[in-house]
């Protein structure tokens, strides 16, 4: 009798380590492909540069920060139902998950009030390592990091005058130091994540590899609001609403886009709550604000995504394609718990 085929792994981990999948180390979904949207607007984006279109404007910022901020906070407005997932059917212990959630939410808007400039270096350092989950190829983790930190350091080194300032009204005054030492580190920061690029690339993840050489460029020379837009929106945010919508197939579609629509308007309604009960002795900018809501919504989303790890798994097809914030379509309903 003639000897089986070994069987192709069925499932891999939602946010575990990386697994061989179809005879590539990254997982489906991992940097094998990307949103078709993201290249036309990221060529548009440099295109603009190269031809001098004033996207430094304050319309432009505007625009990018409520883009970045609609576009963006929806990928972790399913936190709960994932946890739920997780969970299971026990109340009590969930109640006291969501109840940390809250917490950890409550304590970072809390602590831009009382000790601004720690929330800002808590904010970067959570941002770095957060981003650097993106990139489940790379069994280094400091490779993972600087993949990461990337993201902030090419933004520092393009436009230095602007993250100091954004720095500055996020915190105080020195605010503008944390600027020059992120700058200080972002060429070391780079050539890892050069590094890193090389590595997704040869991993098999040329998609993903080619869409954030793509990005970084933008950084680069984009001011930081846009680029960072462009990163959040159509790159970071696709892949994780692609994960929770893979585990959570069975979600009505109707209940998928009023999940994300409604929690997504409750931090923003919590924000402003905490900003009209201890308000902020600095008038901080309309954008300043956007990504203080932003880390603070960040940080449980972070210690979440660890938690969950071991828990959730789906199956490999499910994690082919990203999902951005206005395609909701179901994935396979094989979908379920690890």
């Amino acid at each position: 009798m003639a000897a089986s085929r070994p069987q192709r792994p069925e499932t891999v981990p939602t946010f575990g380590p990386a697994r061989t999948v179809s005879g590539c180390r990254a997982p489906s979904g991992r940097g094998n492909s990307t949103p078709v949207v993201f290249w036309p607007v990221a060529v548009a984006l440099l295109l603009a540069i190269g031809l001098g279109a004033p996207l430094g404007q304050s319309a432009a910022v505007l625009a990018a920060t409520v883009l970045f901020v609609g576009g963006g906070l929806p990928h972790g407005a399913y936190d709960i139902a994932l946890l739920r997932r997780a969970i299971g059917p026990d109340r009590r212990v969930l109640t006291l998950a969501v109840g940390g959630y809250v917490a950890i939410a409550t304590a970072m808007a809390l602590l831009w009030r009382v000790e601004p400039l720690i929330a800002l270096v808590l904010f970067l350092v959570i941002s770095a390592v957060h981003f650097g989950e993106d990139w489940k190829m790379l069994e280094e983790p400091l490779l993972r990091l600087a993949a990461g930190a990337a993201v902030i350091a090419a933004a520092t080194i393009g436009h230095p005058t602007e993250v100091a300032t954004l720095f500055v009204a996020m915190s105080d005054a020195r605010g503008a130091l944390v600027a020059r030492l992120v700058m200080a580190a972002a060429p070391v920061v780079l050539a890892l994540a050069g590094v890193g690029l090389v590595v997704a690339w040869q991993a098999g993840s040329r998609a993903w590899a080619a869409a954030m050489t793509l990005c970084l460029m933008v950084l680069l020379t984009a001011p930081p609001v846009l680029g960072f837009a462009l990163f959040f929106v159509f790159l970071h945010s696709p892949l994780h609403l692609g994960q929770a919508r893979a585990v959570l197939s069975d979600m009505p579609r109707w209940r998928w886009v009023a999940t994300g629509a409604l929690l997504s308007g409750a931090a923003i309604l919590g924000w402003l709550a905490i900003r009209f009960v201890a308000p902020l002795k600095l008038d901080a900018t309309f954008t300043a604000q956007a990504f203080q809501m932003l880390a603070a919504v960040a940080a449980p989303h972070l210690i979440l995504s660890h938690g969950l790890e071991r828990r959730l798994a789906v199956p490999a097809r499910a994690l082919a394609k990203p999902v951005l914030p206005w395609r909701v379509k179901a994935a396979p309903a094989r979908a379920g718990v690890g």
